[in-house]
């Protein structure tokens, strides 16, 4: 086991090297932004989708639409890049929640967090897979395999580490950043300096179903914010980045706005521009309409784009690799998470959140057949909650406080805050019976959990506490050795159990009468002179006798305590324990929930 996790994850790391585990700008962009950019592809037509019941005017409309959420974006960024500053120990809208608005609001900001990575993991590979067989037909009956492929195949390299996970998978954001970045410069060109025809057929497609209304636009407006999911991860994993980490987490997120801003601004105006009609059918994609109108269906470049644009689809799970970890820690560490979250792995990485990540992804892929995009909207609303929590936590830090450049800042939040409480608003709306209802029953449901988790951790902190011990009543010991046989296994550990106790029982549970009497006349010869009590059993039961000895002992006095010496062999190898009964693992789970009673286990180990 130990040499195929070495040959999986690689060899351990030691805390010294917790330092070159860091991420550079460059990688950290990779792994924190793909996310957001993989949002980029279909920002533009989940705008379009919601306003092309209005005919022609969709395409007019749609650029100060985007303009609008770029505004958002920017207000957010900047409101992020306050945050890092004042939380460089990250956990972004959680730890801000907490801080400023109290521990419910914490709770229901990291809950959403949690959600959103899960399904982030969920529905990127998903969309990711779905386009590769949307390529490849034949691939179909396979979608399940491959989407649990991708989550785990994923979730390993990030288990060996955050070096190499970035390194691993830097290249493919950044080949997708320059071809659409090529595809646009390319588009503009034919547009402004060889003056592009325009295309009045597809205009004339575009009939007009409704009129467009204020409700239908922040529709529209919500359906393009999808651009703006991920924007938080970078505030929340500060402690990734190289030192000084702060700076360096507020520059990759000034850099992932610049990004962003150029690809969505750049994709929405040539959908603009070249009357891009999108497909309801969800065949062709608006990014690949328009890749085929720059570039030409079938070309080369219009592969490429087809190529990395399913690939950061993928990648984009990669983000919640790195965020729900380090968020898990964070709360474990408030007692509102198993402390198992908290521990670091051989890799310096939080292994087990990686894993229970994984999990909890691949889980959700096959309940939902691999197509998950009906918890889009639960996924949406996630985001969005921890945003104004995020902005509104802000807003009372900034009026509480009132540090230097307060009232810049309470603007910027405010105004984030307000916009993001109407988006998630418009999503709630829109969207409810599409599956954000989930998000009444499981996002409250998170928070009943992880107070019972942190309510646990203090009653368990109370009662071990030494603060008004009294002196114990326990002054007798009183050993039992229950026997099954007499081997070498056993006769070991009645010689221990006479090392406790003077008032030593072996204990057998009789269902043959002809193997009693083989037992008892070995019992003289190596019996180590502890009286042999034998139980009759007329129901074959052994577990039931022996609690009931148990407690003839347990109770015949109030100062005893009762030790339970279990004997039993260990094979040389693992698969070996499945040929021998596990009647000594059977008691050892009735025995540890008793009080008064001590379990001690005597192994006997085998050879090859």
């Amino acid at each position: 086991m130990a040499s195929w996790k070495r040959f999986l994850i690689g060899a351990p790391l030691s805390s010294d090297r917790a330092h070159e585990e860091k991420l550079s700008r460059p990688k950290a962009l990779a792994i924190f932004a793909s996310d957001a950019l993989s949002s980029v592809a279909y920002a533009t037509e989940e705008i379009l989708l919601r306003l092309v019941a209005v005919g022609s005017l969709a395409l007019s409309v749609s650029v100060p639409i985007a303009a609008a959420i770029i505004a958002l974006l920017w207000l957010l960024i900047v409101s992020y890049r306050q945050t890092i500053l004042k939380y460089p120990q990250g956990g972004g809208a959680y730890n801000v929640s907490k801080d400023n608005l109290g521990n419910t609001a914490g709770l229901v900001a990291g809950s959403s967090l949690l959600v959103d990575y899960v399904l982030t993991v969920s529905v990127s590979v998903a969309a990711g897979i779905g386009a590769i067989i949307a390529a490849a037909p034949d691939l179909e009956p396979y979608r399940i395999t491959l989407n649990v492929v991708a989550i785990i195949g994923i979730g390993l390299v990030n288990l060996r580490g955050i070096r190499e996970s970035g390194s691993a998978f830097a290249i493919p954001p950044y080949l997708f950043i320059v071809a659409l970045i090529v595809m646009i410069a390319v588009g503009m060109f034919e547009l402004i300096v060889n003056g592009r025809p325009m295309q009045p057929e597809a205009v004339r497609a575009l009939e007009p179903k409704q009129n467009l209304d204020l409700f239908l636009i922040l529709t529209a407006f919500a359906g393009g914010c999808t651009a703006l999911t991920g924007v938080e991860a970078i505030s929340n994993g500060v402690p990734s980045f190289k030192a000084p980490a702060a700076m360096n987490a507020r520059a990759t997120l000034a850099t992932l706005g610049v990004l962003a801003t150029l690809l969505f601004g750049g994709i929405t105006i040539l959908a603009q521009q070249l009357h891009v009609v999108p497909d309801e059918s969800g065949t062709r994609t608006v990014l690949s309409i328009i890749a085929g109108e720059v570039f030409g269906a079938g070309s080369i470049m219009f592969w490429v784009i087809q190529i990395l644009t399913m690939g950061i689809l993928v990648l984009a799970a990669n983000t919640a690799f790195n965020g729900f970890p380090l968020l898990a820690s964070l709360m474990a560490r408030d007692n509102y998470l198993p402390r198992q979250f908290s521990h670091v792995g051989d890799r310096l990485v939080f292994s087990n959140g990686i894993i229970i990540l994984a999990a909890c992804a691949a889980v959700l892929n096959v309940i939902f057949g691999g197509k998950v995009t009906n918890l889009i909207p639960l996924y949406a609303i996630g985001v969005f909650t921890s945003f104004t929590l995020s902005q509104a936590g802000m807003v009372k830090r900034w009026l509480r406080l009132k540090e230097a450049g307060w009232q810049t800042g309470l603007a910027i939040s405010g105004v984030g805050g307000v916009v993001s409480f109407v988006v998630l608003l418009v999503f709630a709306v829109t969207k409810f019976t599409e599956g954000a209802w989930i998000v009444l029953i499981l996002i409250p449901a998170l928070i009943v959990a992880l107070n019972g988790i942190r309510k646990h951790y203090a009653s368990t902190a109370e009662q071990l506490s030494l603060v008004g011990r009294s002196p114990s009543t326990l002054r007798y010991n009183h050993v039992i050795v229950p026997v099954g046989t007499l081997h070498r296994g056993v006769v070991r550990a009645l010689e221990y159990a006479r090392t406790l106790s003077t008032d030593v029982t072996a204990v057998y549970v009789e269902t043959n009468p002809e193997t009693t009497a083989k037992l008892r006349q070995k019992w003289e010869t190596w019996g180590q002179e502890i009286p042999l009590e034998v139980l009759d059993s007329p129901y074959r039961s052994t577990v039931a006798p022996l609690m009931g000895v148990i407690n003839r002992f347990d109770n015949a006095r109030r100062d005893t305590v009762v030790t339970i010496v279990i004997p039993e062999f260990v094979p040389s190898r693992w698969w070996q324990q499945i040929l021998h009964n596990q009647t000594a693992l059977t008691l050892k789970f009735l025995l540890l929930s008793r009080r008064n009673t001590v379990v001690i286990s005597i192994p006997f180990h085998l050879d090859d």
